[in-house]
This record gives C-alpha cells, structure tokens and sequence, in this order.
C-alpha cells in the first residue's frame, strides 16, 4: 500500500505536493509598491490583471494593498482594506484559483477571508500580530509563513515599518543573537510554525517561506536560496516551500540591472529555486516565468511523474 502524496490546502482547495511547481501570481493594488505601484489601483484594473495572470499561467493569486519595501508608507488595516476587499470578493465569484492576502494585520486577514480569500501569506510569520494565527485556523486558511529578519535586525532601514509588532518584543527578539543566518531562518519559522499547530492549524495548511531580500545582502539571499531544504523545521516531516525572487535587488546587483530589466534574472532565480527544493514561486511576470517552470519541472520532477 503507497502512502498518500502530501498536498497544500487553502480553504477546500488541495494542491497536491512533488508534482509540479506552483506559480503565484502577484497582484498589488497599492500606490507605491517597488515593482508595480499604481497600476493596478482600481477595481477594474485589478480585475483585468487577475485574468491577464490566471491566463498566463498562475495557480494562486497573491493580493496586497500595503507595500513593504524599504521606505514605503505604511497605511492603515482601514485603508488597505478598502483597496483589496473590493477586488477579493469580485474575484472570488469568478475564478477558479485560490486567492492570497498579502498582509501582516489581522484585521486586514480577517476581512479578506471573509470576501473569499482562503490563504493568508503574512510577512511577519506569525510573529507580528498575535491574533493572526487565531484568524487563520477560524476560517481554515492556508498560511505562507515568512522568515523577516527585519523584525529582529533592528538596525536594518526597512526595520522602521515594523517597530510596532507587538508579538517579537525585545527578549523574543534577544534569541536571534548571535546565530547565523540559516539558524535564526529556522528558530523564526519553527515559531510561527508552533503558534500555527498550537492553534489547531494542521501541517497541511503550511508553507515556508525563507524572506529572500527582506533586510538580506545579495550574498545572504543566495545563500538562502541554495540552503532552502535547510530552513525545515522539522527534521522528520518536511513542508512545502514557496520562494519570491521576483525582480529583486540581488537579481540588480547581480546583473547591474534596474527593476523593469530583471526578467531574465527572476526565471534564473525561480529555476534554480525549483532544483533547490522549492514549490511555490511568487513572481510578477507569471507567462514567461510559468513557461520555465514547466520546463524545469519536466526536468526536475521527471522521476515523480
């Protein structure tokens, strides 16, 4: 008797795991995001890039209405509401792709489950907002848990926009002293993922995520990157990994690119993400990075078939 496959599941939807790798398409509807700010800020536009990433190619669809890069204005759960809600519930009763909530307030989470959304990907892991956690396993949402070094590299500039968590104080924080990068990746995600089981949300609906270029060096990201099957927290029970290379500042630095030039680099670093163990990559640009990652996956993946 073979043993079930493993799966992700969001909501009633379960993808299963090993088979192929998913794409997350992203969807901001913010004004001052780093890649693609202001233009998808109304409803309509919103809608029609949703379409244009499900034709393309994108099996999640990740939506934020607060951008986090480096300098960015922080808004308020009111506000960002207001900007995602609208496009969550249209989308909700037309497409067949599970939605994501791009968002560290549990009153953002809260409101767009309700509208239809059935995973929650929360930049603080769980470590944030203490009430996150109780949101997700009320409404049986799949969650993406990231690694944020931000939140206990305090002297980092992007740190400002989280000085307000309220659930990583100064003694929480004090553990990660010390450590290297792929051990306090480890302790960061192993304690969103307890706050996750404690609360009664089971394995299934968990994916890592290791934070690459939140307060990381190019060198730090690539490392990640390579070391991925090194974030598990478990040593006997592996879950299911989601990357976000997508147009990057180590992709710039890497091939002295600007923003709008980074394509080629993302495939690179979503591709070889896949080989490192990844099953999830969240990009912007999902026709050409989905056309690798079929590739890859017929390459990669070619024993599991």
């Amino acid at each position: 008797m073979t043993a079930s496959r493993p799966f992700f599941q969001a909501g009633p939807c379960k993808l299963p795991l090993g088979l192929r790798t998913y794409v997350v398409g992203i969807l901001n509807v913010t004004p001052d995001s780093f890649s693609d700010g202001g233009r998808f800020a109304t409803l309509s536009a919103a809608i029609a890039q949703a379409e244009h990433l499900i034709a393309a190619g994108a099996d999640i669809l990740d939506i934020g209405g607060e951008s986090t890069r480096p300098g960015s204005t922080r808004v308020t759960a009111a506000d960002e509401i207001k900007r995602i809600v609208p496009v969550i519930a249209s989308l909700s009763r037309t497409c067949q792709v599970p939605l994501s909530v791009d968002t560290f307030k549990s009153e953002v989470a809260e409101a767009a489950l309700s509208a239809g959304a059935t995973i929650i990907n929360d930049v603080t892991g769980f470590l944030g907002d203490p009430a996150m956690a109780r949101v997700a396993a009320w409404h049986g949402a799949g969650v993406i848990l990231m690694h944020n070094p931000v939140l206990y590299r305090k002297e980092h500039p992007a740190a400002a926009g989280f000085t307000t968590m309220p659930g990583l104080d100064e003694v929480t924080a004090g553990r990660f002293s010390g450590l290297d990068l792929l051990a306090a990746a480890r302790l960061f995600l192993s304690m969103g993922v307890d706050q996750a089981l404690s609360l009664g949300i089971d394995r299934s609906r968990i994916v890592l995520d290791p934070g690459i270029g939140f307060g990381l060096t190019t060198e730090e990201s690539l490392n990640l990157i390579y070391s991925l099957e090194q974030i598990q927290v478990d040593a006997n029970e592996r879950l299911p990994v989601l990357i976000g290379p997508s147009r990057k500042r180590f992709i710039g630095d890497i091939l002295g690119k600007p923003v709008p030039e980074r394509l080629n680099g993302t495939i690179a670093a979503s591709v070889a993400s896949i080989a490192r163990g990844a099953d999830f990559v969240r990009v912007h640009d999902v026709g050409p990075v989905a056309e690798a990652v079929r590739v890859s996956d017929a390459i990669l993946r070619h024993s599991d078939q």
